[in-house]
């Protein structure tokens, strides 16, 4: 049975499974660290052919079990590692042995945004990200400037990876089904940050923590968003020299613009 305070939604139908298989890098080289493991729905699919899977999951009984189903399972999986516990937690380049991976989850859709901001930890690792989320969600992180959905969450996933909506599943793909459509979103790595040049880890989080500030009022221009944290002249410099209107506001910007503005103000 499903735990709905931790937002479990099992993919149990084989045609989509089998359909977002079709979707996900085939090399069996490649190392996996799933997400939300579940019973295993994607796990044994993930670890055919001997690839090695590591398997995330937070609910210490679903992963007893899945413990105890990949041991008594086929020689493909053999390399299946389960981990119990909270995926925030985890030590991602340890899990993978120091070696690159790709990573596939069925997020909570609650903690969706957590999650991915705890893998861009590992950016450099990472080869690909492959989730199943929210539609919505999946929508903001794909969303381009001008659209009603664009934001912070569409900045931060781009300047990481670069994404696309890679299929679409209704309610009744999921056991018990969400109240709402769900996407798998593929994100290769890497994104406009390996062109941006933003500095080193802490300038990368300065960063972020600007663009929420762009955005943190989005009805306000960014000049009335960014005097929190820089002066009206530089501001109106800044803006002035990225070639934009002094009334612009933050989701008309491009990430490029974004990081010509954060280089302006002198906060990289």
């Amino acid at each position: 049975m499903a735990r709905q305070r931790m937002g479990q939604h099992f993919l149990r139908d084989l045609g989509w499974r089998k359909r977002i298989l079709a979707t996900l890098p085939r090399d069996n080289s490649d190392t996996w660290i799933e997400i939300g493991a579940g019973h295993g729905e994607m796990t044994e699919l993930l670890a055919a052919n001997g690839r090695r899977v590591v398997a995330i999951e937070g609910d210490p009984k679903l992963a007893e079990g899945l413990q105890e189903k990949m041991a008594s399972s086929v020689a493909d999986c053999a390399a299946v590692t389960v981990v119990a516990g909270d995926v925030l937690e985890q030590d991602f380049a340890m899990l993978a042995r120091g070696e690159r991976f790709r990573v596939y989850g069925n997020l909570p859709y609650y903690i969706t945004s957590p999650i991915l901001h705890r893998l861009f930890d590992y950016a450099d690792q990472i080869d690909s990200i492959h989730i199943v989320i929210q539609l919505e969600v999946a929508e903001r992180i794909v969303a381009q400037p001008g659209r009603r959905e664009y934001g912070y969450l569409s900045v931060a996933c781009q300047f990481y990876t670069q994404p696309r909506i890679a299929l679409r599943l209704p309610p009744g793909a999921f056991s018990p089904p969400p109240k709402v459509d769900s996407a798998l979103v593929e994100m290769n790595l890497p994104g406009e940050r390996a062109r941006q040049n933003i500095g080193d880890a802490a300038a990368e989080t300065r960063f972020l923590e600007f663009v929420q500030s762009c955005f943190s009022q989005k009805r306000k221009t960014l000049r009335n968003n960014l005097r929190s944290i820089s002066s009206e002249e530089q501001i109106h410099a800044a803006l002035i020299a990225t070639g934009l209107r002094l009334d612009a506001r933050a989701e008309q910007l491009t990430l490029a613009q974004f990081a010509e503005i954060f280089r302006q103000l002198g906060l990289d």
